[in-house]
């Protein structure tokens, strides 16, 4: 399974050993590929070195200063990730071109859309019975570093290798009556997905959890599922259909 990881899970150094270790619960009863992005630990990176940020459409424009900054912050937070989980190995983008991408927008600068993914390497790392733990940066037509979304880059990472995605977030699911508890969806077909969006029952910031969702099915995965980062035991219960909101073709 492929598990995406970051956000508000990554804010407390407790919580994050916390899903660390659920991490490593899971990996005995499957092999696991985590993608991590690190918006917080990049936001605080930027800001020592007094360069802004300014995002468009929730992407972070990145100037080959932000991009040094963006890369630097990620690969030591890869490394600190891959400690906590144990038996794991931390991958960039450029580590045996594991993950290439184009230029998303030249608005956005060194922002990239992943075309390509080394999914032999993922393979190898898990028939050793090791982790990939996989920072979002991706290596550009021009063999320079690009920053690239953690969502898509899990959605992609999927795809390539056929399995099912979860993308841990700072929700339980997908709601049909937000925030009714008992309305929380259990699965939804594509098709529900883009009723729900029109319908406007989906909306605001769980609008781009679901389309990362949809994309990694576009991709090739068979499956995708949200569900909430700060709760324990999610993951196990995630795996067996009993938490979050999986998304099916």
């Amino acid at each position: 399974m492929i598990v995406k990881y970051g956000g508000n899970a990554m804010k407390s150094l407790d919580l994050r050993r916390a899903v660390a270790r659920e991490l490593g619960t899971l990996r005995g009863a499957m092999p696991v590929v985590v993608v991590h992005g690190g918006g917080p630990v990049i936001e605080r990176e930027l800001a020592a070195r007094g360069v802004a940020s300014e995002f468009i459409g929730g992407l972070r424009v990145t100037t080959p200063e932000a991009m040094d900054v963006v890369e630097m912050a990620l690969c030591q937070l890869n490394k600190q990730l891959s400690q906590d989980i144990g038996q794991a190995v931390g991958l960039m983008g450029r580590d045996d071109e594991l993950l290439r991408a184009e230029v998303l927008d030249p608005q956005l600068g060194r922002v990239g859309r992943v075309t390509a993914v080394n999914a032999g390497l993922l393979r190898t790392l898990l028939g050793a019975g090791l982790t990939p733990v996989v920072g979002c940066v991706a290596v550009g037509e021009d063999g320079e570093a690009l920053n690239v979304n953690a969502d898509t880059v899990a959605g992609a990472v999927a795809g390539a290798l056929g399995e099912g995605a979860v993308f841990l977030t700072d929700v339980d699911g997908v709601y049909r009556a937000y925030p009714d508890p008992d309305s929380r969806a259990a699965q939804l077909t594509r098709a529900e997905v883009e009723e729900g969006v029109a319908a406007g029952w989906i909306a605001g910031g769980m609008i781009p959890k679901v389309r990362a969702a949809l994309d990694a099915l576009g991709r090739g995965a068979p499956f995708a599922i949200i569900a909430s980062g700060m709760t324990a035991g999610v993951l196990a219960q995630a795996a067996r259909g009993e938490a979050g909101t999986r998304i099916v073709p």
